[in-house]
């Protein structure tokens, strides 16, 4: 018992030097972990923060005023060929090719005519049909954009011929048998209608392949 009294009367006496011990030991280690992690103190975030400036953006183009009055907007240059060919192609799919699709077929009759060697009735009387069609079409799209188109004037170069060179044939069928071939009769010379009718062919050929395209 005396044993028990004097341990508890030691541990009494060592308790407050033991309490100090730990209580230099925690002031040590919380004296090196100043500004460290979550002991420390935490950085100020709003020292280094810009605060954010409110931009204007500005339109890179200048508005157009009076962009939906129709007084203001400039007209369409519908009799510039380079607007008609580029700007407008897509009109070519329209009533000309409709058009172009029914001259066609006239001209390869023609054509199949000459190369067939046809009697002067049948050229004359193919050749007046086309001609009537083709003389339509220019009063059709006369001052239209389509009047631009090349297949368009190839088409009228070829009208020409073709009522020149019907009425060469009528009129060599007529005379043939009072003018002698010289001087005003040499017109009607068979080779020289010969050669008309093969440029009249080449002429129908182009006017096809050109017609043909606008589809």
């Amino acid at each position: 018992m005396k044993r028990i009294i004097a341990l508890l009367i030691i541990i009494g006496f060592a308790l407050p030097s033991n309490a100090a011990f730990w209580n230099r030991k925690d002031k040590a280690l919380e004296a090196e972990l100043q500004g460290k992690g979550y002991a420390g103190t935490l950085p100020d975030l709003k020292k280094n923060a810009q605060t954010k400036e409110e931009r204007v953006s500005t339109p890179i183009f200048e508005s157009q005023k009076s962009f939906d009055n129709p007084d203001e907007l400039k007209p369409v240059p519908r009799d510039n060929p380079a607007f008609i060919d580029i700007i407008s192609k897509q009109d070519k799919t329209s009533e000309f090719v409709v058009d172009a699709n029914e001259i066609i077929p006239l001209m390869e009759k023609l054509v199949d005519c000459i190369e067939e060697e046809g009697n002067v009735q049948l050229f004359v009387t193919r050749a007046n049909v086309l001609s009537m069609n083709l003389d339509h079409l220019a009063e059709k799209y006369k001052g239209q954009p389509e009047s631009y188109f090349e297949s368009f004037k190839k088409a009228m170069e070829v009208n020409n011929y073709v009522k020149t060179t019907a009425q060469l044939r009528r009129e060599a069928e007529i005379y043939k048998r009072y003018l002698a071939y010289q001087a005003s009769g040499s017109i009607y010379n068979p080779e020289n209608i010969n050669q008309q009718l093969q440029y009249l062919l080449e002429e129908l050929n182009s006017a096809i392949l050109l017609l043909r395209q606008e589809g």
